[in-house]
């Protein structure tokens, strides 16, 4: 009996998160096709979007952003806001295994804006986490500390280093007599939003 698009979709995830990316390509690409012969336009896209974390895992760059932006059309046009800003997290993240961090930096701000307007405070929490971190490793410590603070506040279940990470921060804000400085980008990082798309799992 055949695999449903869903199963296969199942199955790639699977092969994805053993490493076997060549493997879980062929599937990948199997679903799409399954999805768009079942009418489900928007799943094909999820595929492509998966197409796109395994060409980013194998270093394939251009290939997984244009594989991602195709998808991000997709959304855009049927107005799905979520599913466009998790690729948009997405993208960020190719150009940051890419090395490009001023790119990156510049879409998990867009995404996590829309996480933020869409009361996703899960995924914008996460994505201001991949903000933090981009701070850290530009040495703008106090800026990274602040972002890291506000994400944290939106994460329902942080992670044991994210929580010691949290004390950490509170303590230091105790001894210097106040609240760590506005993250970057704008003060109004602290309301509900965001994380981007993936962080490195296909969907």
């Amino acid at each position: 009996m055949a695999k449903t698009a869903s199963e296969m979709q199942e199955q790639g995830i699977e092969l994805f998160m053993r490493h076997d990316y060549e493997a879980a390509a062929d599937v990948f690409r199997q679903a799409q096709e399954a999805y768009l012969a079942e009418g489900k336009r928007d799943m094909a896209a999820e595929m492509q979007v998966n197409l796109g974390l395994v060409n980013r895992s194998l270093g394939n760059y251009d290939t997984a952003v244009e594989l991602m932006n195709a998808a991000r059309q997709v959304f855009a046009e049927i107005q799905d806001r979520s599913r466009e800003a998790q690729v948009i997290g997405n993208l960020g993240g190719v150009y940051m295994a890419q090395g490009n961090t001023e790119q990156a930096a510049t879409l998990y701000r867009e995404a996590a804006d829309t996480f933020r307007d869409l009361d996703d405070s899960e995924r914008y929490g996460q994505t201001l986490l991949a903000i933090a971190d981009i701070q850290f490793k530009s040495g703008k410590l106090m800026q990274a500390a602040a972002t890291y603070e506000i994400a944290l506040d939106h994460i329902s279940e942080p992670s044991f280093r994210q929580k010691l990470m949290k004390q950490i921060i509170g303590i230091k804000n105790k001894l210097v007599g106040g609240g760590a400085p506005a993250a970057e980008g704008d003060a109004e990082a602290g309301t509900p939003g965001d994380k981007p798309a993936d962080e490195g799992k296909a969907q």
